[in-house]
């Protein structure tokens, strides 16, 4: 186990991105090493497996999770409840305990959102539902046939994968690739953007092609070509 862990932390990611193999392409275009662009800090460390007993706890505990809700079929409200039943009553004789003893009970520490943090949330929520609701609009009146049709698709993949996978099975599936995949691509990286640089210009390739045949023949908006 060490030595796969140590596999996921070493590597790349500590230097500047390299031109191996004389490829300039960088997944994600990205311009900073692996670790800035998750953000650094300790989340990045976590991700990255530089924290290793962290990263390999929150595999155990999605593995456990996901068992409980998929294979013993509780809801997530009944293990919700429990988990916070169990965890008040214990506080409860915790601190009990200490008062009959005379002992001062350690302090907890107090969970307090910022109004600057709230803030910053709500404007960020709002970008994004707003753009939502502006790409619904143009969906709804027709403006756009094109984006009308790679929704439609998109959501149809979406309701196909649904139909297979559970949602905590994506939960789980999710978890796992993102506590894996940035890690195994910092150790990699050089590798893999240099078989990414490969596909991405054949992808290119054959959508230029599919854009010239098939997506610049299809109307931005149906109401104006009736009109015409």
């Amino acid at each position: 186990m060490d030595d796969a862990e140590e596999d996921l932390c070493d590597g790349g990611g500590e230097g500047s991105p390299s031109t191996s193999g004389g490829s300039s392409y960088r997944l994600f275009g990205r311009q900073t090493t692996v670790h800035q662009m998750m953000g650094g800090g300790r989340a990045a460390d976590v991700i990255l497996w530089k924290r290793r007993h962290v990263s390999f706890g929150i595999i155990i505990v999605a593995t456990v999770a996901w068992l409980l809700f998929e294979r013993s079929g509780v809801s997530l409200l009944s293990i919700c409840s429990d988990v916070l039943l169990i965890l008040v009553v214990l506080l409860f004789i915790r601190a009990n305990y200490a008062a009959s003893k005379n002992k001062q009970p350690q302090t907890l520490p107090e969970l307090v959102l910022s109004e600057e943090m709230v803030n910053n949330a709500a404007a960020s929520f709002r970008v994004k539902i707003n753009y939502a609701l502006l790409v619904a609009h143009d969906i709804t009146l027709g403006k756009d046939f094109r984006l009308f049709f790679k929704v439609v698709i998109c959501l149809w993949l979406l309701s196909a994968i649904g139909s297979v996978l559970s949602f905590f099975t994506l939960a789980y599936i999710g978890t796992i690739l993102s506590i894996t995949i940035p890690a195994l691509y910092n150790r990699y990286q050089d590798h893999i953007d240099r078989f990414a640089g490969l596909i991405h210009q054949q992808m290119s390739h054959h959508y230029k092609i599919v854009d010239e045949n098939v997506i610049s023949r299809i109307p931005r908006s149906l109401s104006k070509d009736k009109e015409s």
